[in-house]
């Protein structure tokens, strides 16, 4: 018969305990600050706005709602401007955006290599972004004027009759993805540039070795390691091309986006209906038609993108 000794139970002392429960909490206090400024700033703005959609509410009148349901979602429907900005917002965001990460891919694999004063040309990328938008817009304003403007002086110069940049429908739209393909391409740039130094140069050296030409390599090695990359880039200049507001308000200096709304953009056409109608019921569900229109691009950005890998991973 064996006798097994039972251990005694441990026992803490209150310091002990305090202790163990600060190091399980000390964590959760580190980020605490992110989440009260989210929750004030971010979720609770969210919500609220969601509520207001629901409610006849004018900016002179705040406190004064009347319910509506889902009165201001169905008006946006019958609305002509709504659809044209919609439009308009879908234009400009393809016209901006391919042009934009096409040339930040180029310019990132030619900052790619060694390069003499490669920090200066690095530098010199951000500088677009850095620039306020207010002051980008008003200079490219002036070049796309079309009685004075530098842009039909050059036209003139090859024969080209003046371009009406501000009244054209597609000539304003041109005009403002113009200004967001100059902000932005450097910024894209360096995150491309970053993307392509994480890729190993084994796989260059290898590439190499079995005869591939630059143009081979930045096929076959560039571009399969930079997808993630690139993803993040469209799913990023997709949702700035959604909110795109500065460019098109600050272009010609009005609300309507234009003498026929052919250059209003949602965002746009949200702060023409609350500030410039009054009707912050109607702005609201504006922005969470934009926040829907969003979560629906980046959703499907997301589903090409994981479509793509599960067919190269069954290859």
């Amino acid at each position: 018969m064996t006798l097994h000794a039972t251990a005694p139970p441990v026992v803490r002392t209150r310091a002990e305990r305090r202790a163990r429960a600060r190091r399980r909490l000390t964590p959760y206090a580190y980020v605490a600050p992110f989440f009260a400024l989210f929750a004030a700033f971010g979720l609770f703005p969210l919500l609220y706005t969601a509520y207001v959609s629901l409610y006849r509410v004018e900016l002179q009148t705040p406190g004064e709602m009347e319910w509506r349901g889902l009165d201001n979602y169905t008006a946006l429907l019958g609305d002509e401007f709504f659809w044209t900005a919609l439009r308009n917002t879908f234009t400009i965001g393809v016209i901006s955006t391919v042009p934009q990460l096409l040339m930040a891919l180029g310019l990132a694999h030619l900052l790619n290599y060694r390069l003499r004063a490669r920090a200066f040309y690095r530098v010199a990328m951000l500088l677009p972004y850095a620039t306020s938008v207010a002051a980008a817009t008003l200079v490219f304003a002036q070049l796309f004027g079309r009685d004075f403007g530098l842009i039909n002086w050059v036209l003139g110069l090859a024969g080209i009759h003046p371009v009406d940049w501000q009244s054209g429908t597609w000539s304003s739209q041109i005009a403002v993805s113009t200004i967001v393909i100059w902000r932005w391409t450097g910024y894209n740039a360096l995150i491309y540039l970053a993307g392509m130094q994480s890729i190993p140069a084994e796989l260059y050296e290898a590439a190499a070795i079995d005869g591939a030409s630059r143009r081979q390599q930045f096929l076959h090695v560039t571009l399969p390691g930079l997808r993630p990359t690139v993803v993040f880039t469209v799913v990023v200049s997709t949702i700035g091309a959604t909110q795109l507001f500065g460019e098109p308000l600050l272009y010609e200096g009005k609300i309507t986006g234009g003498i026929s709304h052919q250059y209003q953009t949602l965002g746009l056409y949200m702060y023409e209906q609350g500030w410039g109608y009054f009707h912050l019921g109607r702005a609201a569900a504006i922005a969470w038609v934009m926040f829907s229109l969003i979560v629906l691009l980046v959703g499907v950005n997301a589903a090409l993108a994981r479509r793509r890998k599960l067919q190269e991973a069954s290859r």
